[in-house]
């Protein structure tokens, strides 16, 4: 892993090109983001356990998990600055305008099949799962308790009213922002670099901690976000740049909050 740092008067060659060599940050500077991301997830899986998500202030835990975002990424352009590296760099190739429309029309049918994929993935694990332990895939029309408990627990998160949806709204497209600036921008960097260029590392451990910083939808949906970082982190490379990412990320919070929050309204969850 190299040390190599920029001299102030030269601005680095550096792009998300596949297989980069070069780190972004410090050994040390990712151990403590990873570490940062670890116990935040833990402290969120503790914290809607039980029946406590029903007694969420909402307004207060948006603030709180934006707060939290915008800490992870001025660490992280902190980490750039060690090495005198440009911050813009973390997002990749993103000039002109015609580039911008390509990446708005990859963004929603990335968004669409990775949805399609992940929907197929889950309802095969379910039905596998039903068949190995002679189980009902449903029990009186509900879902797995684990699976309820955190969809309720989501619910309880969605907004019920119009301050709240803008501020989930304005979260969301944050959240959007700064997870891909983190998850593919930064470690999957950091992880292909240490690899010594190898692609499937930064994909695979990048996609894991992705996962592993859901910690409050249990376990079952920790391996789906895995999966789903993972899409994320080819798009990543297939773009050169991560920006397809912040708008897919963005829209599919978006909409999943707010379908959470009118199943929650009429009653269906």
């Amino acid at each position: 892993m190299s040390d190599q740092t920029y001299p102030p008067s030269a601005e680095p060659v550096f792009s998300i090109t596949p297989g980069s060599t070069t780190p972004i940050a410090p050994v040390w500077h990712t151990v403590v983001l990873v570490a940062g991301i670890l116990l935040l997830s833990l402290a969120g899986a503790k914290q809607f356990s039980g029946e406590h998500e029903a007694h969420v202030n909402r307004l207060q835990t948006y603030a709180t998990t934006l707060a939290t975002e915008f800490v992870m990424v001025g660490w992280i352009y902190l980490g750039m600055r060690l090495r005198k590296i440009p911050f813009r760099l973390i997002f990749g190739n993103v000039s002109g305008s015609r580039s911008l429309g390509i990446d708005v029309l990859v963004a929603a049918g990335f968004w669409i099949s990775s949805l399609a994929a992940l929907a197929t993935i889950n309802a095969t694990w379910l039905i596998t799962d039903a068949l190995i332990h002679h189980r009902p895939l449903m029990n009186n029309g509900k879902l797995d308790p684990s699976q309820e408990k955190t969809v309720h627990t989501l619910a309880g998160l969605a907004p019920s009213n119009m301050s709240e949806i803008a501020a989930w709204i304005l979260l969301c497209v944050m959240a959007g922002i700064s997870e891909e600036i983190v998850f593919r921008g930064y470690l999957q960097r950091q992880f292909t670099a240490w690899g010594r260029g190898a692609l499937a590392m930064g994909v695979v451990f990048s996609a894991l901690m992705f996962g592993c910083a859901h910690g409050y939808q249990g376990v079952h949906y920790m391996i789906l976000l895995s999966i789903y970082g993972a899409l994320f982190s080819v798009l990543a490379i297939f773009r050169r740049n991560i920006r397809a990412g912040m708008m897919a990320h963005a829209w599919q919070d978006i909409i999943a909050g707010l379908g959470l929050a009118l199943l929650h309204s009429r009653g269906v969850i």
